[in-house]
């Protein structure tokens, strides 16, 4: 319905604000990213996980691809840029 349509774009706007924040305070460009969305009892939910796999990261100085395009373009290093990506954001991998 439009209505869920809306919604959907509001959630879309609100998690693109945090994330980008996100992002951008760890030294990284969100330059894209996918989100899906479902109904539980009739309302609009956000039902998806957030990960390099389904968005495209890019270092804010050099602008090296921190995402599967490391993959999908045979650029090497996919786990080790997913572990930087990670550590920069707070997460302990030890």
């Amino acid at each position: 319905s439009k209505e869920n349509l809306a919604r959907m774009k509001e959630l879309t706007y609100k998690a693109n604000d945090v994330l980008k924040k996100l992002f951008d305070d760890a030294g990284l460009i969100l330059v894209d990213f996918k989100l899906e969305f479902g109904l539980y009892k009739g309302e609009v939910v956000l039902g998806d996980e957030f990960s390099p796999d389904g968005s495209r990261l890019w270092d804010k100085e050099t602008l090296e691809k921190m995402d599967k395009d490391r993959f999908r373009q045979s650029l090497g290093g996919l786990i080790e840029a997913y572990e930087a990506v990670a550590r920069r954001l707070g997460v302990q991998l030890d």
